[in-house]
């Protein structure tokens, strides 16, 4: 009888709107706060300057990083995408050797590597002309777009795999030349099918650029802890940081649906009204396009009677074999000088120093470190590996409920799920780690340790993302079975237990253990409120040394990268052998 009732629409609205009311009533007549609020820091000049304009600033930086960085990855990534499908082994090797390499090591680290390590490569006096460019904001930039890069290469490669082996053939076949193929059919239909992982993928570059933050640039996320450190409202500077990220998320997840709207094949005469504003707004771009193809194909139309092909037309045309042979050489041997240098400046290398804190980077202080520190001083690569299985672990089982309550029809569970996912996705995981760090100790009225105010924001974060991989799994079976469910007199729980999850699951692996390798990497991030992980420990281990931080981020690079490759090999597997179809596409 309760379960009747409840399934009607208004007693859900009730539901939400009695849980709404105790949540107000908690906050405002029994939890005491104890916090002086101002707004108005935002809008009127104050001792240190106007915090509103400072914050002004930090967004415009915010946009400006992730348009230029996106432009780098979305170049690299096409590239190198393409560079994974080559039939030239040395072009392939060195593709997957950067997706390999910048995908499973963490951005942090990446980017203390470029400002920290690179600048020592030249000579102090240009090191000097760098400092006076902008070095921390264009390292930021041009680091973040080849870390996003990597993994928009994987987005295009598969793009491109899923196209129909028989178009491939077909185009080769009527006579158009590889880069007429590429230009009129793969890349056109592969674009359809990557627009909604690239989209995916241009959000996390956005929330990605708060990390310029750890090396000097004044982006939001800078202009936050600035604010707070400048007026002491942490409160009001955080809430201000996480409506910045939430609205941009929203425009580029809008502009990206429209993209989508834009690319669907409709029949002209029915187009929906969001198919007409994607028109209008990419009327522009199309005009664009229309007149740089008049124009190209005017400069390549083919000669009549009355025109003459040149001699080096006619040259090159004759010579293109030779021509291809000469590029290819010249790669190899570019390359080859390229894997020159890396090995003249790794043996280098200081190895006495690597050797010296090697074990510190493993373990930290372990066993002999102080009652202040975690566990006796554990920290370093054995911190990060623990706080990683804690973190997927916890959040598996949030991801698993909240994901079953987001495919909910009941109202009551399926928008605080929602809420949920959505408030957590649209910021950075900086951002949920200050929420944990300075406002749930206040809330909660407990003062945990670093190590543990890291460790429930991931797995917060990491949550959401998992409840969306688990909405899409249960999405993915058939309806008819849930059906045949009930209709054979199973409750809802033990439809998702005994028929539903079970399946789902199964296609979830792949996908899980690629959450519990970005959960690893993305530990490096606690070394914002100062817990002692393997980046932390390096960033402590370099400023005690000074003179070698191309030995120490190297060795912690390498680190990250065994494990998270050993990983990532796993998953591979995994879906492997769960889409053992799956063709490989050659060009």
């Amino acid at each position: 009888m309760f379960k009747r009732h409840f399934d009607k629409a208004w007693v859900q609205n009730l539901a939400l709107l009695t849980m709404l009311g105790l949540a107000f009533y908690y906050f405002a007549f029994v939890f005491e706060f104890k916090y002086d609020f101002d707004w108005s820091i935002f809008v009127k000049e104050g001792q240190y300057g106007h915090m509103g304009k400072l914050l002004l600033g930090g967004l415009n930086l915010t946009v400006t990083i992730t348009l230029y960085s996106t432009a780098i990855a979305l170049t690299l990534g096409t590239l190198f995408g393409l560079a994974r499908l080559s039939s030239f082994k040395p072009v392939y090797y060195f593709a997957t050797c950067y997706v390999e390499f910048f995908r499973n090591t963490p951005l942090l680290i990446q980017l203390f590597f470029w400002n920290f390590a690179l600048p020592y490569a030249f000579p102090v006096e240009l090191r000097m002309q760098l400092f006076d460019l902008d070095f921390e904001f264009w390292m930021a930039t041009i680091g973040t777009g080849i870390f996003t890069g990597a993994f928009v290469a994987e987005i295009v490669r598969a793009g491109v795999q899923s196209i129909p082996k028989g178009l491939l053939e077909a185009s080769y076949s009527s006579g158009l030349n590889f880069s007429q193929t590429l230009r009129k059919i793969i890349l056109p239909l592969a674009f359809r099918e990557i627009i909604p992982p690239l989209g995916s993928e241009m959000l996390n570059n956005m929330k990605n650029t708060s990390l310029a933050m750890t090396i000097g640039v004044t982006e939001v996320c800078w202009a936050m802890q600035e604010i707070t450190a400048l007026t002491y409202h942490s409160f009001e500077a955080t809430v201000a940081a996480t409506i910045i990220y939430l609205s941009l998320s929203l425009i580029i997840a809008g502009l990206l649906n429209l993209v989508n709207i834009k690319l669907k094949i409709m029949p002209s005469g029915r187009k929906p009204l969001m198919r007409k504003v994607a028109d209008a707004v990419f009327a522009p771009l199309g005009l664009l396009a229309r007149g740089i193809e008049y124009v190209l194909w005017h400069l390549r139309r083919p000669a009549d009677a009355s025109r003459t092909v040149s001699p080096l037309r006619r040259l090159l045309r004759s010579s293109r074999k030779g021509v291809v042979l000469a590029a290819k050489a010249a790669f190899v041997l570019l390359l080859g000088a390229v894997l020159l240098k890396a090995v003249v400046a790794v043996a280098g290398f200081n190895f006495q120093v690597i050797a010296d804190n090697f074990v510190t980077l493993l373990i930290w202080r372990f066993p002999g470190g102080s009652e202040t520190e975690f566990f006796m001083g554990l920290g370093g690569l054995a911190g990060a590996l623990l706080m990683a299985a804690i973190a997927i672990s916890g959040s598996f089982v949030i991801g698993l409920f909240v994901g079953m309550g987001r495919t909910s029809r009941n109202r009551a569970l399926r928008v605080p799920c929602t809420m949920y996912i959505e408030l957590i996705r649209g910021n950075p995981l900086i951002i949920v780690i200050f929420w944990m760090y300075f406002f749930i100790p206040i809330i909660l009225k407990i003062d945990p340790h670093v190590f543990w105010s890291a460790t429930i924001a991931l797995t917060v974060f990491f949550g959401a993302y998992i409840a969306e991989i688990v909405r899409g799994g249960i999405e993915n079976i058939p309806p008819g079975q849930v059906e045949a469910a009930k209709a054979s007199g199973l409750t809802y729980f033990q439809t998702m237990r005994k028929i539903i999850l079970p399946q789902a699951l199964k296609q979830m692996l792949p996908a899980l253990v690629g959450m519990f390798i970005a959960a690893f990497k993305d530990t490096s991030l606690a070394y914002i409120i100062g817990v002692m992980e393997l980046t932390r420990a390096a960033y402590a281990i370099n400023n005690r040394i000074m003179i070698h931080p191309f030995e120490i981020y190297t060795t912690v690079a390498f680190m990250y990268f065994v494990f998270s490759y050993l990983m990532s090999l796993y998953a591979k597997r995994l879906e492997r052998k769960l889409s053992p179809e799956s063709v490989r596409i050659e060009m």
